[in-house]
């Protein structure tokens, strides 16, 4: 089971991801990226990793529409 706490450490890992390391992946490798940093923050036992991997998955969209969205709030500031 996905707990409020590691959505919240999930989500704050994607915010700190390099918007091009977002977008370039597919999606198992990005699944898998976003996996591995998570585990590098905390420790996760094997139930729980299948149940990242399925909630990850199921935000593809809108992880990478968040991220497009970082790229032009940037592109926006730099006039």
């Amino acid at each position: 089971m996905v707990t409020a706490k590691m959505m919240q450490q999930l989500w704050a890992v994607i915010e700190s991801t390099q918007v091009s390391t977002l977008l370039q992946f597919d999606d198992a490798a990005l699944v898998q990226v976003l996996l591995q940093q998570l585990k590098a923050k905390q420790a996760i036992d094997p139930q729980v990793d299948s149940s990242l991997n399925t909630y990850i998955k199921s935000k593809l969209p809108l992880i990478r529409d968040t991220a497009e969205g970082r790229v032009s709030f940037g592109q926006g500031s730099n006039h």
